[in-house]
């Protein structure tokens, strides 16, 4: 089925050219979900500021903390999930910039904290809305024990906090319909690239749970699965004393404010979601043995890069300075910029399923000291030619034919042996592909702002970008794809301060 559907939602020339979907922007989702019957905490202005150099914090986290307070777990949701700034356009619109990047600015990851043992905050279920920087408790109780029998994890219980990811549908596929599936997990990938470089910073040892009992999650925060559902979980802080079991976990029913005025079902993402799912613990600990393909290697002579630069600005204040950069100048990258970009991309995941899923390749245009070319990259080795010559107009093309694609300094493309993936791991290791893409693609905007360039996501013709890579990339299908560059003069529009009073450095 995700085979299936990975060819049924693949952009081509002609796809686009003869779709029919229009966008109703009277009928747009709101960006926030907000529990209208749901007590609110609210959460302290004074945020803590990571100051650790971004690049340093991707190459070793800071050391392990005694315990998790709310201050630092308000600082944790604010760099993963807050609203960052705001934009005005003439006329008054307004869009709010969030820490992580998303496909469209829709931002339909959703995050909900499972508190047993948080220094300042009644254990309990909470949502964070970044909208008003509140924490409203959907359950009052440690309900730290469930969460880890559905998730066949014993640390659970022990942690402080665990934070849950979930994706609301509509709000994603008001755009993108039933291709918005992929976004779910780029969107999330993105934001837990954030939340694993910061949480890896202030010392709470984040690790990516993927292999869960979706029922169970999903009964557990109260979320109609039809419509939102559970995608990654996210244990925080040092493993401590387990609380008592609550019992019976019954069923939620809190008052949520409409999106929209009404919503447009796609049952194919719907039938893929159930297909993917995990009904037993027996079911989560195959996926956890299961054994992944061994990485790939070097077809021919590398090009080694210079040693990526490590000094770089601190990740607070690169995730504050993020976002989607929507023209690039002519301006090149140095090597060493985008050594470290592709370095930072392809950092160890710390989760509970192998990594190094996907791989990276570049279309190179204007780097100093790097020739122009498409290139695959190996990390720890350096870049293989695939293919030597000037690609701009062929970048712009793949990437759904967008000038941002050639007018980028470098455009990544991330691609993965979809098949090999789904044999192991079965319909949920679409999931897993997706979702490495967008953690790769999440850690290279980190170190693109980090160094003071941009980056931006872009959408492409699947077919197209294997059949540019070919021979080299057979095997393999487009999952993901960033460029890279300068920026260049901005759209009208005026950035504002942000909301939030500015963090205060430690």
């Amino acid at each position: 089925m995700a085979r299936r559907f990975h060819d049924e939602t693949a952009h081509t020339p002609h796809s686009v050219r003869t779709s029919g979907h229009t966008l109703d922007w009277d009928n747009k989702p709101f960006p926030f979900k907000i529990y209208t019957d749901a007590p609110a905490v609210e959460l302290p202005r004074d945020v803590d500021l990571p100051a650790a150099p971004t690049l340093q914090a991707l190459a070793a986290p800071g050391p392990p903390v005694a315990g998790l307070t709310l201050g630092t777990l308000t600082a944790l949701l604010y760099y993963a999930a807050g609203v960052t700034k705001k934009k005005t356009y003439p006329g008054g619109g307004e869009v709010l910039f969030r820490a992580a990047a998303s496909t469209g600015a829709l931002y339909q990851t959703e995050v909900y904290v499972v508190a047993g043992a948080v220094e300042g905050l009644d254990a309990g279920l909470y949502h964070f809305c970044p909208g008003d920087f509140t924490l409203r408790q959907l359950r009052a109780g440690d309900v730290r024990a469930p969460l880890a029998d559905a998730a066949v994890d014993s640390t659970i219980v022990r942690r402080p906090a665990t934070l849950v990811l979930s994706a609301i549908y509509w709000r994603n596929t008001w755009k993108y319909q039933a291709r918005g599936y992929r976004h779910l997990f780029w969107d999330s990938g993105t934001m837990l690239a954030n939340a694993l470089a910061v949480g890896g910073a202030f010392g709470l040892e984040p690790a990516i749970v993927t292999g869960f009992v979706d029922d169970e999650v999903n009964h557990l925060v109260g979320l109609d699965a039809d419509r939102e559902t559970a995608l990654e979980l996210l244990p925080v802080g040092p493993e401590g004393a387990a609380g008592a079991p609550p019992g019976e976990v019954p069923a939620l029913r809190h008052d949520v404010m409409p999106l929209s005025t009404e919503e447009v079902d796609y049952p194919a993402l719907r039938e893929l979601h159930l297909a993917s799912s995990l009904r037993t613990p027996a079911e989560v600990m195959a996926w956890r043995r299961a054994i992944g393909p061994g990485p790939r290697e070097p077809r021919g002579p590398v090009i080694a890069l210079p040693e990526p630069r490590l000094d770089s600005r601190p990740l607070g204040e690169a995730i504050q300075r993020r976002g989607s950069t929507r023209r690039f100048g002519p301006a090149p990258l140095a090597a060493p910029e985008l050594s470290a970009a592709l370095w930072a991309a392809t950092r160890p995941i710390p989760a509970d399923v192998p990594g190094g899923l996907v791989d990276l390749y570049v279309i190179v245009n204007a780097v100093d000291g790097v020739g122009p070319g498409a290139y695959a990259y190996w990390p720890g080795h350096g870049l293989e030619l695939v293919r030597a010559g000037e690609f701009r107009r062929e970048a712009a093309y793949l990437t759904l034919e967008q000038a941002l694609g050639g007018d980028a300094a470098a455009t990544l493309f991330f691609l993965a042996p979809l098949d090999t993936i789904l044999a192991v791991w079965g319909e949920r290791g679409y999931r897993l592909a997706n979702l490495q893409a967008g953690i790769a693609g999440g850690r290279a905007y980190l170190a693109a702002y980090a160094l003071g360039f941009g980056a931006t996501g872009l959408t492409f013709y699947d077919a197209e970008v294997v059949r540019f890579f070919a021979p080299h990339a057979r095997g393999l299908d487009a999952i993901f794809v960033t460029a890279l560059g300068r920026g260049g003069s901005t759209r009208s529009g005026v950035l504002v301060s942000n909301p939030i009073p500015p963090p205060r450095r430690l």
